[in-house]
């Protein structure tokens, strides 16, 4: 950093951004420097969130940018994608530039006259070289009467704004600036506590859910978690929570941060006054928010070695997402039946589901999950009409895996430990702040983390399950805590012709082509648009319908247009192995195993 040598101690980084023309989808933002590099400061955007494991080029929302000291321009040159060079000054530089903001999603920027809502990554410049200096930032209320009445939700620190209010805010340093997003704008918010720590819950958009009923199921969820985490003191590690919800006709999308998480979910998904069982919809909705919320440890604060720190101009590679990802998507889920805010039973039909998707896909006997979790920025997140057959989900199988972990340790353990004390043993050496030895779990060091906090060795199963592509063990793994563990054919579209369909736009379209399927064979493929079976016009209902009348070995022509020219494949049907899993209680379980049940899920 410029200046060492100065007894004048720099002041903090200053931003300020305002929404400047919301129908535009315009913000604007300023940067001011103190102390540029003599010789030529560079800036830089991130080019990904964490949490988010793809290059998404924020740079590109970036439509005009200057900067000046003393009043007179100076010149900037663009070096890269997202990097800029100020000339050579030495009194302070101002950057001014205008972001384009019209990503609805939880990983960028969206603005219009109804709200804004961004994340430092796509909005705040970094200085390079002077990453670790304090930052201010003044949110700015947009001009004009019609938001006067607008208010702002984020957990960055106050520094004279008010509670939900524009005005001044402030971060140690540039990565804790990035990592709380800013919602503005008219929403309903409601507010709980949790063992001394203040909870909020914001909801942006249209709605008529019942808020009180949301508070008080995530209350439960939260509190579960925190004791998962810290049984003793009951601490969380944050003095505030915000859950950032953006409310939308059909979406669903969540992202981790330090005290908050970004959220988007479809309305009907909510609960409403009037709700007397619990929808599908808002059970999704719970595993969403339980997810997010527990990567306030695992992810945000335990992260892999190789995230320590993070590398905001390029991929960041690790082989321990199925980890951080999966073992999140499978205590998500676990943390609503333990804490009681959903049934047993309806526990094991989210579980059942993640099996199915899992098994539906021959992409799991080819890539393994720390395969998939290295290639997450290239495949994960670049899926295509192939990937079912490449490619395997570390969130859902990694979420199996956590399983079969979990229940190894119990077994051999005779009860006496769980997939529970790895956790804490990895939160207590990796991710409190008191943590004794530097933060980062290596690559190669979860074995070893089981060993220490269980005595059980479950090196060759680690080796098996995450870094090979064996089957697992998932009907003894359940039968153990009794429960009974079945597949089914899938669906005939599946177990008949070895592929998946949509509708799109009043067509019945092939969405993929499973592997060796009756359909490859033939020589169908996706995109193509199904026209009719055995000479009948074929939508949706009807192929199925049809399909189910059929035995596997029997043939069938299919006709249907590839872009604009009629093809005509015959089909031998069946052959394909598609599966679907359930997952029931044991009517008359053996003592140890219901015991062993009860202690699982709490």
């Amino acid at each position: 950093m410029s200046g060492a040598g100065s007894s004048r101690r720099p002041g903090a980084i200053a931003y300020r951004i305002q929404a400047t023309d919301p129908h535009a989808h315009l913000f604007e933002v300023e940067l001011e420097l103190d102390e540029p590099d003599p010789e030529g400061q560079r800036f830089t955007l991130p080019v990904w969130i964490p949490g988010s494991y793809m290059v998404r080029e924020f740079a590109r929302n970036i439509v005009g940018i200057e900067a000046r000291s003393a009043g007179r321009k100076v010149a900037l040159t663009k070096l890269d994608k997202n990097t800029w060079l100020a000339a050579r000054c030495t009194r302070a530089l101002r950057l001014r530039y205008t972001v384009y903001a019209w990503d609805l999603s939880v990983r960028g920027a969206h603005l219009d006259a109804s709200h804004g809502f961004f994340n430092g990554t796509s909005v705040f410049l970094c200085v390079s070289g002077q990453e670790d200096r304090a930052c201010r930032v003044d949110i700015v209320r947009p001009r004009g009467k019609s938001y006067r009445d607008w208010q702002v939700a984020t957990t960055l620190e106050r520094a004279g704004a008010k509670p939900w209010g524009f005005g001044t805010y402030s971060a140690r340093d540039y990565d804790e600036l990035i990592d709380h997003p800013v919602e503005m704008g008219r929403f309903t918010k409601v507010e709980f506590e949790l063992r001394g720590v203040p909870h909020a819950i914001v909801l942006t958009g249209q709605h008529d859910a019942d808020p009180e009923r949301l508070a008080a199921d995530l209350h439960r969820v939260c509190d579960a978690q925190i004791r998962l985490f810290e049984p003793r003191t009951r601490k969380a590690p944050f003095d505030r929570y915000l859950f950032l919800t953006t409310v939308v006709g059909d979406g669903y999308g969540g992202l981790e941060h330090r005290a908050s998480t970004a959220l988007v979910c479809a309305r009907d998904d909510l609960p409403y006054p009037a709700m007397q069982r619990m929808s599908d919809g808002y059970r999704k909705f719970l595993g969403l928010a339980s997810h997010e919320y527990f990567h306030s440890w695992l992810v945000k604060r335990i992260k892999p070695q190789a995230f320590t720190p993070y590398a905001f101009d390029r991929e960041n590679y690790t082989r321990l997402l199925w980890i951080f990802e999966g073992f999140t998507s499978y205590y998500d889920d676990l943390m609503l039946v333990r804490s009681g805010a959903i049934s047993v039973e309806d526990y094991l039909k989210l579980l059942g589901s993640t099996a199915s998707q899992v098994l539906r896909g021959a992409g799991r006997l080819r890539q393994s999950v720390a395969e998939s979790s290295f290639d997450a920025w290239i495949k994960y997140y670049r899926q295509d009409e192939n990937s079912p057959n490449a490619i395997v989900s570390y969130y859902a199988k990694g979420a199996l895996v956590a399983l079969c972990i979990d229940q190894a340790i119990r077994e051999r353990s005779a009860g006496k430990s769980s997939l529970d004390d790895v956790l804490r043993l990895m939160w207590r050496r990796h991710g409190r702040d008191d943590a004794p030895r530097p933060q980062g779990l290596p690559e190669d060091g979860f074995a070893a983390l089981v060993r220490d906090a269980s005595g059980v060795s479950l090196d060759r199963e680690i080796a098996d399950w995450a870094y090979g592509t064996s089957e697992l063990p998932l009907a003894k793994a359940l039968s153990r805590v009794a429960i009974e563990f079945d597949t089914r054919s899938a669906g005939p579209v599946e177990s008949m012709l070895g592929m998946r369909v949509t509708a799109r736009h009043g067509e019945l379209v092939v969405a993929s082509v499973q592997s060796g399927g009756a359909a490859q064979r033939a020589g169908v493929s996706a995109g193509d648009a199904i026209v009719a079976l055995d000479g009948l016009r074929a939508d949706e209902k009807a192929l199925r319908a049809r399909l189910e009348r059929r035995r596997e070995g029997e043939r069938a022509r299919l006709h249907v247009f590839r872009r604009d020219e009629l093809l005509a494949f015959d089909v031998r049907l069946g052959g394909h192995s598609a599966t679907d899993a359930t997952m029931k209680a044991m009517e008359k379980p053996g003592a140890a195993a219901r015991k062993a049940r009860d202690r699982w899920l709490g």
